[in-house]
């Protein structure tokens, strides 16, 4: 395995925000959402597209925070445009789990 510096870690902006909205993505490859996600006032808002349908539907992901990375480069995913990564763990099954914080922090909170 690979080591990081310190310095390497502080690259990365890991901070949580509250799924705002979710729309389908019937282009994906792969069965997947579209999530709106708001990173409050100092961030804004941000679009990903997340492989997440086997344990998440529309109705439970609104209103969730999640932690994601903010200062990758915006990626095409077919014909839509993600502009940050959700994080989650993959289980035995595939299914992901997201990764969120276990009480609420105000969006924009970044991983300490």
């Amino acid at each position: 395995m690979d080591t990081i510096d310190w310095s390497d870690f502080e690259k990365v902006q890991l901070c949580a925000g509250t799924i705002t909205a979710v729309d389908d993505f019937p282009e994906a490859r792969r069965p997947a959402w579209k999530l709106t996600i708001d990173f409050g006032d100092a961030i804004g808002t941000r679009r990903s597209s997340a492989q997440i349908t086997d344990l998440y539907n529309k109705d439970n992901l609104v209103g969730q925070q999640v932690m994601a990375v903010i200062n990758f480069p915006k990626k095409q995913i077919g014909p839509f445009m993600s502009e940050c990564l959700v994080t989650g763990m993959v289980r035995e099954d595939g299914a992901v789990v997201l990764v969120a914080p276990l009480e609420r922090v105000p969006d924009g909170s970044r991983l300490a």
